[in-house]
């Protein structure tokens, strides 16, 4: 399946720009951006078929801005992001925040913890005194 969204329209393989919504108590049609996440009642729409978008009779298009700018994070952010993350990972590092309340069966403090291994997104944590 591939990653980019494509016209809702038939026989139309162009990526998808903006989101087609209906307000039926309204008589409303909404574009707007294209939706973060597809929706079943929902129709993604090529920039050609939003712009020519018209509604029944009787009925209002509402047309909200759409985004011209590219919809996926250039290959600068990735890269940043893949370096954070890199970074993070080889230096283990000691808490320096603590919650408001404690937070151990015996009032240890999450700043009293040294995380000394980690494996995804679980930490082990060592307590000063062991």
């Amino acid at each position: 399946m591939s990653p980019v969204r494509r016209c809702s329209r038939t026989a139309c393989g162009r990526p998808a720009v903006a989101t087609l919504t209906y307000v039926y108590a309204d008589s409303t049609a909404v574009l707007g951006p294209l939706a973060t996440y597809a929706e079943p009642h929902c129709y993604d729409l090529c920039s050609e078929h939003s712009e020519r978008l018209t509604a029944p009779r009787g009925w209002e298009v509402v047309r909200l801005a759409v985004d011209t700018g590219p919809a996926r994070p250039s290959g600068d952010d990735l890269e940043a992001l893949a370096n954070a993350v890199r970074e993070a990972a080889r230096t283990p590092q000691r808490r320096t925040t603590a919650p408001a309340e404690p937070s151990g069966p015996g009032g240890t403090r999450d700043r009293d913890l040294m995380e000394v291994a980690r494996r995804g997104h679980l930490r082990v944590l060592r307590s000063p005194e062991n």
